[in-house]
């Protein structure tokens, strides 16, 4: 749908639409940071024997918030993979605020069926299921240097992975099965200890068995931390041999900035690059052992405002209006990493242009002047955006 806008005579249509996707922000702001803190509350700060009861092999590269990929807050425009696994908060100090400038990240599938006491239900899942557990949920916000307000959420799925540390069975089966033995063992000498020191009638012996039985709990409450700490340190001497191992990440997000007044309170919906629907594929593969090559294609779904002025073809009056238009925001960019899993030197060249050439491209293709009124061609205005960047 198109909306024509006179400078004088603006319809209200504009503002209720604004306004509508005002609401609808903040219902989805409201859900999503209902659901986070659900799984914050069940799954990552669980009572402390459940927590030390699951082992999960982490990623040792921690990856940009996806949102926050999409909304350009990154240092890295075309990111590092990887897994978190875990729930994650990400600040962000690029605009120099003292606002809230954070983002909320977690998989929930990853949480909700398979991060276990051990690997066996995750490595005996389907591949479909295993890729499922990668769906990765986030929501973020962030004030610009100038004083707009982003708010964002996205959602990314991995779709290739070369190397999952989680799949490779033969480096923790000899982990599970000694320690296995040990909490047996353990278990079973507890047992023993216990009815010792109910059947024993030499009392002066009793504070012996009760110190053996506390020091075999003891063992017993750590063995958890202890076999975890083992299998990360495996984990991390694996991905330091893989870290450059390919991946592809596809991912989609949505995000709307808004104008601020002093106090910090929304106002207008910016139409422009920086509200926008956006869909991209992020991979990468290692060249060498010591070389990452990564890529990144995105497009971006907005609306776009476009400034301009009529002359009347009979009176020479001129007039200023405004409409707006669908446009697409097409990314491409590559990254070059060189080192290994403790540092990596990096450098990438991004290109970015939009679906219409010019403005008045865009114009054409969205407005027919009214009668007696041509637009002055040099008059017609859009944000600009700069075609080429290089970050190292």
């Amino acid at each position: 749908m198109i909306y024509i806008i006179n400078f004088f005579s603006r319809s209200t249509e504009m503002k209720l639409k604004a306004s509508n996707q005002l609401q609808a922000v903040i219902i989805a702001m409201r859900i999503f940071s209902i659901f986070f803190t659900f799984i914050f509350l069940c799954f990552v700060s669980p009572a402390q024997e459940v927590a030390s009861d699951r082992v999960t092999p982490k990623e040792f590269t921690i990856p940009a918030n996806p949102v926050f990929d999409l909304m350009n807050v990154t240092p890295s425009q075309v990111t590092r993979l990887s897994d978190i696994h875990d729930f994650k908060v990400d600040w962000s100090f690029k605009s120099w605020k003292l606002n809230p400038n954070l983002a909320l990240q977690g998989q929930p599938v990853w949480e909700i069926a398979y991060n276990r006491k051990d690997l066996t239900k995750y490595q005996s899942a389907s591949p479909f299921m295993r890729k499922l557990s990668t769906l990765d949920l986030s929501i973020g916000t962030v004030q610009t240097e100038e004083n707009d307000r982003r708010i964002g959420f996205a959602a990314k799925i991995n779709i290739i992975k070369q190397k999952d540390p989680l799949l490779a069975k033969d480096l923790y089966q000899d982990i599970f099965l000694r320690y296995g033995d040990e909490k047996n063992q353990l278990e079973g000498q507890l047992k023993q200890l216990q009815v010792k020191l109910d059947s024993i009638t030499n009392i002066m012996e009793k504070p012996g068995l009760r110190q053996q039985i506390q020091a075999t709990e003891n063992q017993l409450a750590t063995i958890n931390s202890r076999r975890r700490e083992e299998v990360n340190g495996r984990v991390k001497v694996y991905n330091s041999e893989h870290w450059n191992a390919a991946s592809l990440d596809i991912a989609f997000g949505k995000i709307f900035t808004y104008a601020t007044d002093s106090i910090g309170q929304l106002k207008g919906l910016r139409l422009n690059r920086n509200t926008a629907n956006g869909i991209w594929l992020n991979g990468g593969i290692g060249i060498s052992k010591k070389v990452y090559l990564s890529g990144l294609i995105r497009s971006s779904f907005y609306e776009e405002l476009l400034k301009f002025q009529l002359t009347d073809t009979a009176t020479a009056e001129v007039t200023s209006a405004e409409a707006i238009a669908k446009n697409i925001l097409f990314s491409f960019g590559f990254n070059i990493r060189y080192g290994n899993s403790a540092f990596t030197l990096f450098a990438e060249f991004i290109h970015e242009r939009k679906g219409f050439k010019t403005p008045l491209d865009a114009l054409n293709d969205v407005f027919n002047p009214p009668a007696g009124k041509t637009v002055q061609q040099g008059t017609v205005k859009w944000d600009i955006v700069q075609p080429y960047t290089l970050n190292f």
